[in-house]
């Protein structure tokens, strides 16, 4: 997803749950600094790297693909991304190593998605926000796996846009190119995706690189063969997903404000959003590369207050001249301790399914602090139990 939905959609769903204007900023804040927060953009604010909830091309590039390069790459990925939806999935005739990147696969309700959520329950708004962008992403994101591998997800020529055209579709083969300069054109339909590689953990088969941005376009619609599926065809049907991703965020964000007792999976909050349904289809259906505009008028339209653009410099220098725990209360350095403490639990979960593509975890809550040294902090905030 972008940041049409990632900030601006994330604001209405919070508005909608109750949260203040004021707290519905915060809350999609976080939501789309997730895509910014890189080793680069913390080491500017000289913050643990570890972190880190995504890496930057240019990041990524330079990533070696070795044993701990890999695991890196995974923490991030499937931690904020893409989010696995059974770390104990069965698939017959498979090899261990195969099965292990099976199980990182992206989907929607799963074990861990209720984790995430529940991870956030009675923390800070930031917390909130990096769970709406997890969960928003299992809806764009789903077959795809936040680890490189060109097994799992590879991809071949066949792609085919569904266009809509009165009562039914029209298909259109989708024509990609591999120049990261160009952008795509929805009309034409060439889009930009990744190279194929033969090298089985090369960076050009992480999460969904194969398939470009079409994931990421709320109009899309599009049938294609995935590498893990034995490349039979899967229809993705963006518009409903993100529906059904939008009318999910209002049912959690219910829950983490203390409307809602519990979040449960396949529950969703269509009586909240159900008189504002058909203006969000026709925003989800328009077929353009952007719609942050769209979801932003109807923000302000909801709250009567304008929505400032994201800017992720915004709360630098609150952080940077912050000391001690002054610092951790800051706004980033909330945001920080939530994306270490989501991290941390959805590495520990795979770790504990006996997958080691993540690396080592422990379970804080038992065993303490061991390990990477960036977590420190983590453990000590949590054993203050200071949220304030």
């Amino acid at each position: 997803m972008q940041e049409d939905f990632h900030y601006y959609a994330t604001y209405c769903a919070a508005y909608l749950a109750g949260f203040k204007p004021e707290e519905c900023l915060d809350i999609c804040y976080s939501a789309q600094l997730v895509d910014w927060c890189s080793a680069t953009f913390l080491s500017q604010l000289k913050a643990p790297a570890a972190a880190a909830t995504t890496q930057l091309q240019m990041e990524l590039m330079e990533t070696r693909t070795d044993t701990i390069g890999l695991q890196n790459i995974t923490r991030i990925w499937a931690s904020f991304h893409f989010l696995p939806y059974d770390l104990y999935a069965k698939k017959a005739g498979c090899s261990k190593g195969y099965l292990k990147k099976y199980r990182l696969i992206c989907n929607t309700n799963s074990d861990l998605l209720v984790d995430t959520v529940n991870l956030a329950k009675g923390k800070s708004l930031q917390a909130a926000g990096i769970a709406m962008h997890v969960l928003a992403d299992t809806w764009a994101h789903r077959y795809f796996a936040g680890t490189p591998s060109m097994v799992i997800n590879n991809t071949n020529h066949y792609f085919y846009e569904l266009i809509p055209d009165g009562d039914t579709f029209t298909e259109r083969q989708i024509k990609f190119n591999h120049n990261p300069g160009s952008k795509d054109d929805c009309k034409e339909g060439i889009y930009t995706n990744t190279i194929n590689q033969f090298s089985e953990n090369s960076i050009m088969s992480l999460g969904h690189g194969r398939a470009g941005h079409l994931p990421d376009y709320s109009f899309m619609r599009y049938k294609y063969l995935p590498a893990w599926g034995e490349y039979k065809e899967i229809l993705k049907d963006n518009p409903s997903d993100y529906y059904n991703a939008f009318c999910q965020m209002v049912y959690a964000l219910k829950f983490l404000k203390g409307t809602n007792a519990s979040f449960e999976k396949n529950m969703y909050d269509t009586e909240a959003v159900a008189g504002l349904k058909d203006e969000i289809m026709a925003i989800l259906e328009k077929r353009q590369m952007d719609s942050c505009e769209d979801w932003k008028a109807l923000g302000e339209k909801l709250t009567g207050v304008s929505i400032e653009k994201f800017d992720m410099n915004k709360y630098k220098d609150e952080y940077m001249g912050s000391e001690g725990e002054e610092k951790d209360k800051s706004f980033l350095g909330r945001f920080i301790l939530a994306a270490l403490a989501q991290k941390s639990m959805v590495t520990e979960r795979i770790f504990k399914s006996g997958n080691r593509l993540a690396g080592i975890s422990v379970d804080y809550s038992k065993k303490g602090f061991k390990g990477i040294r960036a977590f420190r902090k983590l453990v000590e905030r949590l054993e203050r139990r200071d949220e304030s």
